[in-house]
């Protein structure tokens, strides 16, 4: 290996490691706790050397907003690869992705919540992002139904769960019907399917 090479590999660790320590320290104390003094505390690392990754607490923000997209992605494609049946794959990747925010907070907000300086829904959207729609895309495209843009349908539905997910995780929702409501937001995208089925049918 050469220097250049070994230089760029302990780079990326430190990265790495940079990033881990934020995303733990903002699951156990928010995300007002993580500073980059305290980060620099932690990873034994000088300030300097930090800014030398990152130009500030955005930038950590939004590289963890990536690294949990690409989670995300994963964990929605899991729960639904094996699933046939299309509603019961809504259903799968409800679960998982309410599953997923209630189990990463501070990811989630992250991803949604704060400002990591990464652009949604653009040209210039980072791949990882882009994957995380891809995989929401995959499975709720399909149920659209005619005429109705999936694209357009998937963005409604992550709406749907991200306020289910927001709303519960700050108390506003009983957490005791986080199922009802899962499988009352599938059931009635089903149920307008099969009236559509119908109406096609009839005339």
């Amino acid at each position: 290996m050469s220097v250049q090479e070994r230089k760029q590999r302990e780079r990326a660790e430190r990265e790495r490691l940079i990033v881990a320590t934020a995303r733990e320290l903002a699951e156990q104390q928010g995300w007002d706790a993580v500073t980059t003094r305290r980060l620099a505390e932690r990873i034994e690392y000088s300030q300097p050397v930090l800014y030398s990754h990152f130009r500030g607490k955005r930038e950590i923000i939004g590289a963890v907003a990536l690294e949990g997209a690409t989670e995300m992605a994963a964990a929605l494609r899991a729960a639904t690869s094996a699933v046939d049946d299309p509603r019961n794959r809504v259903t799968a990747l409800a679960r998982a992705y309410l599953d997923f925010a209630e189990r990463n907070p501070a990811v989630y907000d992250a991803m949604f919540q704060l400002d990591g300086g990464l652009a949604f829904a653009q040209e210039d959207t980072p791949e990882p992002l882009k994957d995380a729609f891809a995989a929401l895309l995959e499975t709720l495209g399909e149920v659209a139904g005619d005429g109705v843009d999936p694209g357009v349908f998937t963005e409604t539905f992550w709406a749907a769960l991200h306020g289910l997910a927001t709303l519960t995780r700050a108390g506003r929702l009983p957490p005791g019907d986080a199922e009802r409501r899962v499988e009352l937001l599938v059931g009635r995208l089903a149920r307008c399917q099969a009236l559509r089925g119908v109406t096609r049918s009839d005339s």
